[in-house]
């Protein structure tokens, strides 16, 4: 298996460090890596991640990808279909839940008073 994940019981995520803006998106939003990695140029691998949105940030456009895609949102709001000026769309609420499948396109997104998503991300 070319990008396992490495066996780990139950410890407490550090919340204050590792984030980092993913590339392509816009100031204030974070991720995460919890776990896997993700080769994109092979198309392979899987990984968890946490994504967070500061209050007011939002993207522009909808996002494609070739990978599967599951995303649980654990605290805060977001919504979903927002124009470029961030206005519109529809607003979630926590505990609600996607899956896509790869090239499917979502977004773009915006978060009023900022979220917390936990993520999956995979090939099949």
């Amino acid at each position: 298996m070319k990008n396992p994940k490495l066996h780990d019981e139950f410890k407490t995520v550090d919340m204050s460090t590792g984030w980092e803006t993913p590339a392509g998106y816009p100031h204030g939003i974070q991720q995460k890596i919890l776990a896997g990695s993700l080769d994109e140029r092979g198309r392979t691998g899987n990984r968890s991640r946490l994504l967070r949105f500061a209050p007011g940030v939002y993207t522009t456009k909808p996002f494609v990808h070739d990978y599967w895609e599951e995303v649980l949102l654990i605290s805060g709001d977001l919504i979903v279909g927002n124009d470029e000026n961030g206005n519109g769309g529809e607003s979630f609420s926590p505990l609600t839940f996607a899956c896509r499948p790869a090239g499917v396109p979502h977004g773009p997104f915006k978060s009023v008073d900022g979220c917390l998503l936990f993520e999956l991300h995979y090939y099949d």
